[in-house]
């Protein structure tokens, strides 16, 4: 029951973040790249490393910090579901071109962004 409510709770502050991040921080303008999505799943590749190093590896929390902030924080503050529908219409809108680009950043830049969370986090800690 209590890994439950770390889900609930983890997954309510990420969808807040969320929320806030593409409403007041980085409003979406439909045919324009998407930078409130882009950045949400850079920002939670970045720190799904740094969780991943400090929960896992190090195991200098414990394993329900994962179940709250990994499960539930990143699993709802990113947002792969909205970055898949955002590049189809892009295409389907005829801009193949930012459609490409925004698929192939977002998708180096996750991974980037996931590699220096696991290095710096195990340089740091």
């Amino acid at each position: 029951m209590l890994q439950w409510m770390a889900v609930a709770l983890g997954g309510a502050v990420g969808a807040m973040m969320r929320f806030g991040i593409s409403t007041y921080m980085l409003p979406v303008v439909p045919g324009k790249f998407p930078w409130a999505t882009f950045f949400v799943n850079v920002l939670g590749s970045f720190l799904i490393g740094v969780f991943y190093t400090i929960i896992v590896e190090k195991s200098l929390w414990s394993p329900q910090w994962k179940i709250l902030l990994m499960t539930g924080f990143l699993g709802a503050l990113t947002t792969f579901s909205t970055f898949s529908i955002e590049t189809v219409h892009l295409y389907l809108r005829g801009q193949m071109l930012l459609a490409s680009a925004y698929a192939v950043i977002t998708m180096a830049g996750c991974f980037i962004a996931s590699a220096c969370g696991l290095t710096l986090t195990a340089r740091w800690v």
